[in-house]
């Protein structure tokens, strides 16, 4: 049997993103997926016009995903130009089980194919199969166990130094300090530099920071349609890398000529040790493909998580009056986990992930022949009023002492590709919400909810997480 999430998606006035009227939960049923060799029909299609739904599926993805729902259930269909077969887009839980399990040699992501290939060429974010198992290996011990505890101290000052320069009375995006602070962990992290570092350092966040910014001009979405499908940048896109890869590539040259094996510990320290299958170093192009995915996807994914958990926040007092009495007080672990999965839920800065499924696959009472390439819908799986009562309603209460599910909550992704730094992320969050609660008072700037602006993969707010400070406490 094949639920649908029309009912929760229906109701609400507007767009998506405005408040929305809470819906009644429903029981949750299952869903039959998985390879098959049985014959099925293919899912319904959204729309028409493949020019018109792949614009749409570049700046839309959150109203194609509610549409979607609302008119076909579980599992659908798109044409767009991004290939000559439709996509299918799913949000059942048992659709999103069959794709993390299955693995890459069934359900390989799309990564490759994904806006930042020609961003960061070939990494562990966009390889598939052996070559990525070996880049993950390589590249997991950074960011686990004992490794997350030396980044506590680094994320502790780095918020300290940031809210220490905010002053009552002023204005800021949320998401752009917090970018600051989590700038200087993955820099120390990755290439073991710290905010005060040399020339060659304050270059590369500088280029950075350029480049992160013009990411959201309209040049910018003119160059990311212009470089879909290829390996290299063109346009703007091409520009901005170029000046980037000047910086990252002296940072290397320095690291390199004064390199001593195994001296440091950070992430570029770590794979001028490594040698291939033939005994040879990384080459400087392998290492600036890796270094620039881990500090793209290591810090701006997480800055923005912050700037979206306190849009939410500052529009829903008692959730954030709970919040900052539990920061202020000796017990609030639960709270503060509770309020980030809840902002993760109803804003994932990744909407939507992709597999290409290499077998006949069933969704439900639909089929797909092999090769298609597989959306998983994170934005409307996480509004299933199946899944989450009242889910447009922003409500932290809902994880206190819950464990979010593994194909139910899926801002980090799973499987096989579950999101590498996705242990220190949360600490990032942990320290930065639970500080920002405890030392400041916010307000909206403007009591409308944000607007979601689509930047690469991600789903960003549209004012940064715009907020004036009424109060700032030592």
């Amino acid at each position: 049997m094949t639920t649908s999430i029309a009912p929760s998606a229906a109701p609400h006035r507007g767009r998506w993103w405005e408040d929305a009227t809470p819906s009644a939960s429903r029981e949750w049923a299952p869903s039959p997926a998985g390879p098959t060799d049985d014959p099925g029909t293919p899912p319904p299609l959204l729309g028409t016009g493949r020019l018109r739904q792949t614009l749409r599926f570049a700046h839309d993805q959150g109203g194609l995903l509610f549409e979607g729902a609302r008119r076909h259930g579980d599992i659908f269909g798109v044409t767009t130009m991004l290939e000559k077969r439709p996509l299918a887009i799913t949000a059942h839980p048992d659709h999103v089980k069959s794709l993390f399990t299955a693995g890459p040699a069934l359900a390989p992501s799309t990564a490759g194919q994904s806006m930042l290939r020609p961003i960061v060429g070939d990494s562990v974010l966009t390889v598939t199969g052996e070559p990525h198992r070996r880049k993950r290996k390589l590249l997991m011990p950074p960011f686990h166990g004992k490794a997350i505890a030396r980044y506590r101290e680094q994320i502790q000052e780095a918020t300290d130094r940031e809210i220490g320069s905010w002053r009552a009375g002023s204005r800021i995006r949320l998401a752009d300090a917090a970018q600051k602070v989590t700038l200087d962990v993955i820099m120390s992290g990755v290439f073991g530099i710290d905010y005060s570092s040399g020339e060659a350092e304050q270059l590369l966040r500088t280029r950075l920071r350029q480049l992160l910014g013009l990411s959201v001009s309209p040049l910018a979405r003119v160059s990311e349609a212009l470089s879909m499908r290829r390996s290299e940048p063109v346009g703007v896109q091409k520009w901005g890398l170029a000046h980037l890869d000047r910086a990252v590539m002296a940072v290397i040259a320095e690291r390199r000529a004064a390199h001593v094996p195994g001296e440091r510990h950070d992430i570029l320290s770590l794979l001028l040790d490594t040698r291939d299958d033939e005994g040879e170093p990384l080459s400087d192009g392998e290492l600036r493909n890796e270094l620039l995915t881990l500090v793209l996807a290591g810090h701006e994914t997480t800055a923005n998580s912050i700037g979206w958990a306190f849009e939410r926040l500052v529009r829903a007092p008692g959730p954030y009056g709970r919040l900052r009495e539990a920061a202020r007080g000796e017990d609030d672990e639960d709270y503060v986990e509770a309020t980030i999965h809840e902002s993760m839920r109803v804003r994932p800065v990744i909407p939507m992930l992709g597999r290409r499924v290499k077998a006949d696959w069933r969704f439900g009472d639909a089929v797909v022949p092999a090769g298609t390439r597989v959306l998983i819908g994170v934005l409307s799986l996480h509004h299933r009023d199946d899944l989450y009562a009242d889910p447009f309603t922003f409500d932290p209460d809902r994880f206190v002492g819950v464990k979010p599910g593994s194909s139910t909550w899926i801002p980090f992704g799973g499987g096989d590709r579950r999101c590498l730094g996705a242990t220190l992320a949360m600490e990032e969050m942990r320290i930065l919400t639970a500080e920002i609660a405890r030392r400041t008072d916010l307000k909206a700037v403007s009591q409308a909810a944000e607007r979601p602006v689509h930047r690469n993969v991600t789903m960003i707010p549209g004012r940064g997480g715009a907020v004036e400070i009424t109060s700032v406490r030592p």
